[in-house]
C-alpha cells in the first residue's frame, strides 16, 4: 500500500497542473490566412459586422413542390464509378428494391446529400468567423469557415468536408473538398476523393421566406461533365429543431460481413 500511495504522490507531482494544461492547448497555430492575434477569425468585438448579413432566421424545410415541375437531373457517371452504380442498380434490383449498406443504418449520409434532405429541416446560425447550419436528421453540424482561412492542405475525409465560405454580396458561396469518398453524390451514385461541391445560397429575390442552394458538384474521376442542381428551401420562422437519435432503437439485422441488410 505503501509503494502505491507513493507511485500515486509522484504522478501527481509529475503532472502540469490544469491551467498549464489548457493553457498549451490553446497556443494552437492559427489557420493560413487567419492573423496571429485573431484577425477576422477572432469574435470579439465583431458581432455587430453580423447585422449586415440577411436574414436567415428560423429553420427551412426543403422544399419539394417546384422541384417536381422540373425535369430530374442525375449526374452523369463514368468509368469504374458508372460500373459501379450498375451494378447497385442491379442487385436492388434483384432484391426487391431493398437495398445493402456496408455501414450503420443510424449513419448520417454527410456531404452533398444531407443538404438536400425531404421532412427534417436545417437551422443557420452566424457567428463571427463561421456559419453553423444543424440539421434535424442525425442532428448533425457542419461548419462554413468565414475567417479568412485556406483550405487544409491535405484534409482527412469526413462525412461534412471542408468548407470554406465568403459573401459575395447577400449570397453565401461555398467550396467544400475532402468528403468521404465512402459516401454517395446521390443514391447509390459513388464519387472519387477528388470531388469538390460549389454553393451559392441566397434568398430568393421574390419570396423572403425562400432560400436557393445552387449546387455545383465536380469530380474529374468520377463525372462527365459538372453536375449542377438547385435546392430551395421554405423558412418557418418560428419553428425549432427536434431532437433525433437514431440509435436508440437501432436493431437492423446484419450479415455475416456486418453488412446492413435494411434501409
Amino acid at each position: 500500500m505503501k509503494i502505491r500511495a507513493a507511485a500515486a504522490a509522484l504522478l501527481i507531482c509529475a503532472a502540469p497542473p490544469a491551467s498549464a494544461q489548457l493553457g498549451a492547448a490553446s497556443q494552437s497555430p492559427p489557420p493560413e490566412g487567419v492573423a496571429a492575434d485573431g484577425g477576422a477569425g477572432h469574435p470579439k468585438g465583431q458581432y455587430h459586422e453580423l447585422d449586415a448579413l440577411p436574414d436567415w432566421g428560423g429553420i427551412w424545410f426543403v422544399e419539394f413542390g417546384a422541384s417536381r415541375r422540373e425535369a430530374p437531373v442525375v449526374p452523369k457517371l463514368k468509368g469504374e464509378y458508372l460500373e459501379r452504380y450498375e451494378a447497385w442498380r442491379g442487385e436492388v434490383a434483384a432484391n426487391d428494391g431493398v437495398v445493402r449498406r456496408a455501414r450503420s443504418n443510424c449513419s448520417p449520409p454527410g456531404m452533398p446529400r444531407i443538404m438536400r434532405l425531404a421532412q427534417y429541416p436545417y437551422e443557420f446560425l452566424f457567428t463571427p468567423g463561421r456559419i453553423t447550419i444543424n440539421q434535424e436528421a442525425w442532428m448533425q453540424t457542419r461548419t462554413i469557415w468565414t475567417d479568412g482561412r485556406a483550405h487544409k492542405d491535405d484534409p482527412d475525409p469526413t462525412f461534412m468536408g471542408d468548407s470554406i465560405g465568403h459573401w459575395d454580396g447577400d449570397t453565401l458561396v461555398v467550396d467544400t473538398i475532402g468528403i468521404s469518398d465512402e459516401l454517395e453524390i446521390d443514391t447509390g451514385m459513388p464519387h472519387s476523393a477528388r470531388f469538390r461541391l460549389t454553393e451559392r445560397i441566397h434568398l430568393s429575390p421574390d419570396d423572403p421566406d425562400l432560400l436557393i442552394n445552387e449546387m455545383r458538384m465536380e469530380d474529374p474521376e468520377a463525372l462527365e461533365e459538372p453536375f449542377e442542381v438547385t435546392v430551395r428551401y421554405r423558412r418557418d420562422r418560428h419553428g425549432s429543431l427536434i431532437e433525433f437519435q437514431c440509435a436508440e432503437n437501432d436493431r437492423n439485422p446484419v450479415d455475416d460481413e456486418g453488412r446492413t441488410q435494411f434501409l
